[in-house]
């Protein structure tokens, strides 16, 4: 009776004790399956042009992103020396490339499955919202959230390891070196512009001409 009653306390105190943690994350958490929800919905009838998935999505990823804290990410220590007018152009033409940036791999997702684990793991000093994306084909992706103190998103990692900010730091320090704030913006919203350029349609291959007859044919 004493083991049986052990038990039953255990599973009592088990919800009291979980809960300050994970009542903490629950926004985090919200925040990912609110962005899903809306991916979900852009992808639902099929992909779609470009253009239309950019606006369905763009109210939720301003929402659940941190642009400003993903735009000193990108660009690192030279942050600091731009101008508060400088940094407000960078954040906003990053906003505007990762927006339509993830608009544009939702091509890849339509048909397939957003799940989000109910969880906020902690990764070192990094708190992370885990998920799985699957595509018509069954292929399975972990995308995992980078969330910071105010449960928005701050990086986004794929299977684990990859980056985005770190690619997207990557990808900047040219444009960074060369051009500064004014070549970080104009790479950004030229990169944003070439996706939502229309694509001209592959040309048929012209007719084959029929063979010439021969004499006395």
């Amino acid at each position: 009776m004493r083991l049986i009653r052990r038990f039953a306390a255990a599973f009592a105190l088990a919800p009291l004790l979980a809960s300050p943690a994970f009542a903490g994350d629950e926004t985090a958490i919200q925040n990912v399956r609110d962005l899903y929800a809306a991916f979900s919905s852009a992808v639902k009838d099929g992909a779609g042009p470009l253009p239309a998935r950019v606006e369905a999505v763009s109210p939720v990823i301003d929402k659940v992103f941190d642009f400003p804290v993903m735009a000193r990410i990108a660009i690192g220590s030279k942050w600091s020396g731009f101008t508060p007018e400088q940094q407000e152009a960078v954040t906003k033409a990053l906003k505007r490339s990762l927006t339509v940036t993830y608009a544009n791999r939702l091509s890849q997702a339509a048909g397939g499955k957003f799940e989000v684990t109910p969880k906020v793991e902690a990764r070192g000093s990094q708190r992370v919202v885990p998920t799985k994306v699957t595509t018509a084909n069954d292929d399975d992706s972990a995308v995992d959230f980078v969330v910071n103190a105010e449960d928005k998103v701050q990086d986004v990692l794929l299977n684990g390891d990859v980056s985005e900010m770190a690619a997207q730091r990557t990808m900047l320090s040219k444009p960074l070196a060369s051009g500064g704030a004014d070549g970080v913006v104009k790479f950004l919203n030229d990169r944003a512009e070439g996706m939502l350029a229309p694509k001209d349609a592959p040309k048929a291959a012209p007719a084959a001409k029929p063979a010439p007859a021969k004499a006395g044919q």
